[in-house]
């Protein structure tokens, strides 16, 4: 499970901002294009290493129209990998013009606890149709035509305008996972350069409001900081848990449609 914090992280941190309408806010310059690939390393209680995290972007066609294939992958490492062995394998495709989610993939494999589901999203009926293939059932769901899932929350946020925000401001996000919507709030910090591998980067700062008890210690447990520049990549997830800390820092990086961004001192 808490190998598989990292991709969560990294996908609750989106969705839309306030009550704004969404139009309003997409931004003319897309912040990721296809062949984008990102690598977290993470890190169990500051000082084990628990694994790796990787999301990559495809640039696909579907029904004739241009979109994008992310995957994302999760892997222990190391000690851990010993006593506890995770697999993660989530997939999203969505449209590229209205960043919505068409089809989503989970396979999760943590320490025996496995999970094989694919979510076709219909917005002609507004309904979400859930495959669990582990089971051969299907079932449909209620959905609005905001949603999104896993994976995709994370670049229609990165493909937003945010320079408006400010300190104190929430972003709310619905999220549809497994079976139902998920309300999520995430709270704006303000603005902060951070020391990283690569030097230091200026960041926006989010909490989100996570549910506290057999994960996380309390509600403000996360935090999460991005870079403050066209690409708006995630850097890095802190995270205090129910037994331990958990962080995720980005490790390797190829393929940004921007130049990314750092401070040099003089």
């Amino acid at each position: 499970m808490k190998k598989n914090l990292v991709i969560i992280f990294l996908l609750i941190a989106s969705n839309s901002f306030g009550q704004m309408p969404l139009n309003e806010n997409r931004s003319p310059i897309n912040a990721f294009k296809g062949g984008e690939w990102l690598k977290f390393k993470m890190s169990y209680s500051n000082f084990l290493t628990a694994g790796y995290s990787t999301i990559a972007v495809e640039d696909i066609v579907h029904n004739e129209k241009e979109a994008y294939h992310i995957t994302g992958i999760g892997k222990s490492s190391g000690f851990v990998s010993l006593f506890f062995k995770v697999r993660d394998d989530y997939q999203s495709f969505m449209y590229k013009e209205s960043l919505q989610p068409y089809r989503f993939i989970r396979k999760i494999d943590e320490g025996g606890y496995k999970k094989d589901k694919e979510i076709i999203f219909d917005y002609e009926t507004d309904q979400a149709i859930v495959k669990n293939h582990k089971h051969n059932t299907v079932n449909k769901y209620p959905i609005s035509s905001n949603i999104q899932d896993m994976l995709s929350t994370l670049y229609f946020l990165r493909n937003l305008k945010i320079k408006e925000l400010k300190i104190g401001d929430e972003i709310e996000l619905q999220l549809f996972f497994d079976q139902e919507i998920n309300n999520f709030k995430l709270h704006f910090l303000g603005r902060e350069i951070i020391k990283t591998k690569y030097g230091k980067v200026k960041s926006l700062k989010f909490r989100p409001m996570v549910q506290a008890g057999r994960v996380f210690k309390e509600q403000e447990s996360v935090t999460i900081w991005i870079s403050d520049d066209k690409n708006k990549i995630p850097l890095r997830i802190k995270a205090s848990l129910a037994v331990g800390s958990l962080r995720a820092e980005l490790d390797e990086f190829k393929g940004l449609a921007h130049p990314f961004n750092m401070i040099f001192d003089n």
